[in-house]
């Protein structure tokens, strides 16, 4: 009868109540564990809970039913992470869209503000982004409205969306536009310019590690306005013919001789008048000088190669020691 109580307790998030002699002590562990993730774990009592119903409840005496309970508690730390799909954040009437200054970025003012983009491919996130679901009305006033999906875009995995939460005033990024993007990764920021160009426009990603660069192909085979294309940037002859003439340059290359490939790309596939949006990895460059240094030399090194810089920003607080270079392209200008 010694033990009954923390054999009780063991139902609810008790822990390793009950298992005999040493179930005492062994069921106030529990129960500590199980009240510190209780907001995690719901009515099951978290983790402690999860694991202590289960292994206390069942040896302890208490019905093995109330051990499984507590693992439903875990099933309740699943939902709060977000799910399988990544549906976390909860649209409908709470959440108010609002379109962003930048054409194709909108920002879901709720319980907090995020920015996201509409999802090209609705029900589908490519790295585990949340989606929202917002009603809006029908175009034809006749129908009722219809559900749109948007997809949040994280400014701690894309230096695209840092910068426009840093204050960019301009990506020159929008709906109908041809952009090459330098240094695609595994697609992360390409999915988020693919939903921002639309379906009329096109995405041109380049990436040069081949095991990134399968991630990227497999995000191109659902997101059809990207193109990928597996290919060292420093020899744009190798795909001058995937591409006709952008837009708009982004590159995010992170290499010392960064600003000679954005040229060499430029002059080869830019339009005239067009702009280049260029994230500067100050460590990747030069590692012995100051930052400042850095992005001075390479705004020269851009200037001599015909681009006319039009805003600077650093990245701080998602990045460190980056900053995010906006310029206009004239080939008259190219030395």
């Amino acid at each position: 009868m010694a033990f009954n109580a923390p054999g009780g307790r063991g139902g609810r998030g008790g822990g390793f109540g009950a298992r005999g002699g040493r179930g005492g002590g062994a069921g106030g562990r529990g129960g500590g564990r199980g009240g510190g993730f209780s907001a995690r774990g719901g009515a099951g009592g978290g983790r402690g809970g999860a694991r202590g119903g289960g292994r206390g409840g069942g040896r302890g005496g208490a019905p093995r039913g109330g051990g499984r309970g507590g693992a439903g508690g875990r099933g309740g730390r699943g939902g709060a992470r977000g799910g399988k799909g990544g549906v976390g954040a909860k649209g409908g009437a709470k959440v108010i869209l609002e379109p962003h200054r930048h054409p194709g970025v909108f920002v879901a003012k709720g319980k907090e503000h995020l920015l996201v983009t509409r999802n090209l491919v609705p029900g589908e996130s490519v790295y585990g982004e949340k989606r929202i679901s917002i009603e809006q009305p029908n175009a034809d006033p006749n129908l009722p409205a219809e559900k749109v999906e948007y997809r949040v875009w994280n400014p701690f995995r894309s230096k695209l969306a840092a910068g426009i939460l840093g204050g960019l005033d301009d990506i020159h990024i929008g709906p109908g536009k041809k952009v090459l993007y330098l240094g695609a990764a595994s697609g992360t920021s390409v999915s988020h310019v693919a939903d921002v160009v639309g379906p009329e426009g096109t995405v041109y990603a380049v990436e040069f590690s081949h095991r990134s660069g399968r991630d990227l192909v497999n995000m191109a085979k659902k997101r059809t306005n990207v193109i990928p294309i597996v290919e060292d940037a420093r020899h744009p002859n190798k795909y001058r013919m995937l591409l006709s003439m952008v837009d708009v340059v982004f590159a995010d290359v992170a290499q010392p001789d960064q600003a000679r490939i954005v040229a060499l790309n430029a002059h080869h596939f830019l339009k005239r008048g067009g702009h280049a949006v260029i994230s500067i990895k100050a460590s990747c460059i030069d590692s012995t000088a100051p930052a400042e240094a850095v992005f001075a030399a390479e705004v020269k090194k851009l200037q001599s190669e015909g681009f006319k810089p039009r805003e600077q920003l650093t990245l701080e607080p998602y990045e460190r020691d980056h900053a995010m270079l906006v310029a206009t392209y004239s080939r008259d200008a190219a030395k």
